[in-house]
């Protein structure tokens, strides 16, 4: 049995699929013949390298027994949740104005610079240079830098409390 539609939002349609194969032990070549599609369709499709297309979903529908608008239905919310992040990306204040060193461990065009504030601003006062406190300071402004500070518990970088005295508590 296919996933319920609102438990899925935001994943490719192929993740979808690959795992229904492999949880009816389908091989997707076995799928491709019998639904009479081009094998390196169905093969694009489970590694998300391809959309589906309203002539699939009606195949794949047939196929499983299930709605035929279920994966269209799928690549849809997929597509409105990836234009969604594209404009995140967009909007981000971050993107091109820290080193990415700063970040080293994620993507800086994935953080969500607003609900994980108190963490940017604990990195950039722990590594960030003159320039980089500056510009956060632009971002968040010195009271909600100063709020997100008394919420910190401890930092192990000593450059972190240099960083409050010189660029936050100097500037009060």
């Amino acid at each position: 049995m296919m996933p319920q539609l609102n438990r899925i939002k935001g994943i490719h349609p192929g993740a979808i699929l690959k795992r229904e194969l492999k949880k009816r032990k389908i091989k997707a070549i076995t799928l491709a013949n019998d639904i009479k599609e081009h094998p390196q369709t169905i093969n694009a499709i489970t590694k998300e390298r391809r959309k589906i297309n309203p002539k699939l979903s009606y195949k794949l529908g047939n196929y499983f027994k299930i709605n035929h608008e279920y994966f269209m239905l799928v690549q849809a919310t997929y597509d409105v949740h990836a234009y969604k992040e594209s404009e995140r990306k967009i909007t981000n204040p971050l993107i091109g104005k820290f080193r990415s060193s700063i970040f080293w461990d994620t993507r800086m065009e994935l953080i969500d610079f607003e609900k994980n504030k108190r963490s940017v601003i604990q990195r950039i006062l722990e590594r960030g240079n003159q320039t980089e406190i500056k510009t956060m300071i632009k971002i968040y402004s010195l009271p909600v830098i100063k709020n997100e500070i008394k919420n910190i518990k401890h930092s192990f970088i000593p450059k972190f409390e240099e960083n409050i005295q010189k660029y936050i508590i100097q500037k009060a």
